[in-house]
């Protein structure tokens, strides 16, 4: 696969005060992701994108169901997927004390639904770089370890997209910039998809990147970021 440049993106970080949807509290068992910077992220981006009433939107990856209740709340009718049982959990209870319509799955990503498509696909799935070249099956690290490239689910994403998404069809996927980024825009494109970086913020290190901070840089991929993250949200539509 030929590499490509990144397409310049707004920096559109969160301001405080801002009006911003939120994804609102929810309830994680021990080892589920907890919503953040990369979950408020997408929120903005479904709002932007019109996601509403007549959406029929799978969540892959949907780990406490934060995003799957946001869009179910802006009125598309809700397919949320994650291979994690604890998610799963997580997600149908918090779907069950918002008393919002989701239908949660577990599975290995499309292979939950197969044959299934849908006008919208979202997905915040693992993405940090981390030093075993197989994602964890066990424990919280789940939620984020996705190999030494960090693209161990972004690939699979990537290569499935086109088949899942109906003609019109949207793709919002977020990542940092640590797992190549232009990888993902050149999959997608080569794919068929109109591919677009629509958002990119930059955050101080959390714990899991401080943690590895040394292998990061002995891989190189902390040269130009010695105490921050770039997050970004790619956009794809099936024409």
């Amino acid at each position: 696969m030929t590499r490509q440049a990144l397409p310049d993106a707004p920096d559109r970080a969160p301001r405080p005060g801002a009006e911003a949807p939120r994804p609102g509290r929810v309830v994680r068992l021990p080892g589920v992701y907890r919503p953040q910077t990369d979950t408020l992220l997408l929120a903005l981006a479904m709002r932007r994108e019109g996601i509403g009433p007549g959406t029929d939107l799978l969540d892959l990856c949907t780990g406490s169901g934060a995003l799957a209740l946001h869009a179910a709340r802006l009125g598309a009718r809700v397919t949320a997927v994650d291979i994690s049982r604890r998610a799963v959990a997580s997600a149908r209870l918090n779907t069950a004390l918002a008393r919002l319509p989701v239908t949660v799955r577990r599975g290995d990503l499309l292979r939950a639904l197969p044959g299934r498509t849908f006008d919208a696909v979202v997905s915040n799935p693992p993405y940090v770089p981390a030093p075993d070249p197989t994602a964890p099956r066990h424990g919280a690290g789940r939620s984020w370890d996705a190999g030494p490239d960090g693209r161990v689910v972004l690939d699979r994403i990537c290569d499935d997209a086109f088949a899942v998404l109906r003609p019109g069809g949207l793709l919002l996927l977020v990542q940092s910039g640590l797992s190549r980024p232009e990888d993902t825009v050149g999959r997608l494109s080569e794919a068929g998809l109109d591919v677009t970086v629509t958002d990119r913020v930059t955050i101080p290190f959390g714990p899991v990147i401080r943690r590895r901070a040394a292998w990061l840089r002995a891989r190189g991929l902390l040269r130009d970021r010695p105490d921050r993250e770039e997050l970004v949200v790619i956009r794809a539509r099936k024409e």
